[in-house]
């Protein structure tokens, strides 16, 4: 007697998936996701040094952007084997503005090595997604209220401490707030209407 082939029941295809995300959460950009080996662990990089290189690649995007912008420190997030670091930009960017934000960004990671991953052109919340050589990702994303994010994801890396970033805003730093207030500086250019 043969016996049917039974699919699995909804609840069970459910809880692989749900199982299975977080497990894709860190990795490289070759795709390496979860295996707990990637170009950071190799390298014997930890989660404070992922952190470092983390602010100094947002640190970098953030001066090559002309003219300067307002920002503020966002919240420092560790996974299982990766950091997030994140800047708010505190400066309004009019809807007319916001591309040439991205461009700028863009612009300033082709030129450095950078590969562009994907560019969302929605018109409310645009973004510009990219990765570097050694796996970390970055981001620049317009959110709620028009306000720019920039975000940057390590790859896999050794699990440690991470201190605050030393790198010190240039306005008001909004210690132990949040969420950080919505975008309140206003800029010639970049509050400005027009192309």
């Amino acid at each position: 007697m043969r016996r049917a082939k039974r699919a699995l029941p909804p609840v069970a295809v459910v809880l692989v998936l749900a199982l299975g995300v977080p497990l894709a959460g860190c990795g490289s950009e070759s795709g390496a996701r979860g295996d707990g080996v990637s170009a950071g662990k190799e390298k014997g990089v930890d989660m404070q040094e992922a952190a470092e290189q983390s602010d100094a690649m947002l640190d970098a995007v953030l001066k090559g952007i002309d003219p300067d912008v307002q920002w503020a420190h966002g919240p420092t997030t560790t996974r299982a084997c990766g950091v997030t670091r994140r800047r708010t930009v505190m400066t309004v960017v009019s809807p007319e503005r916001r591309q040439t934000f991205l461009d700028r960004a863009e612009n300033f990671w082709r030129k450095n090595g950078y590969r562009i991953k994907a560019v969302n052109k929605d018109e409310k919340f645009p973004a510009v997604y990219a990765v570097t050589r050694s796996g970390f990702g970055v981001s620049v994303s317009f959110r709620g209220k028009g306000q720019a994010f920039l975000e940057a994801d390590s790859p896999c890396v050794k699990e440690s401490k991470v201190a605050d970033p030393t790198t010190e805003p240039n306005g008001p730093a909004y210690k132990d707030v949040y969420p950080l207030p919505r975008p309140n500086v206003r800029s010639d250019f970049w509050s400005g209407k027009g192309p």
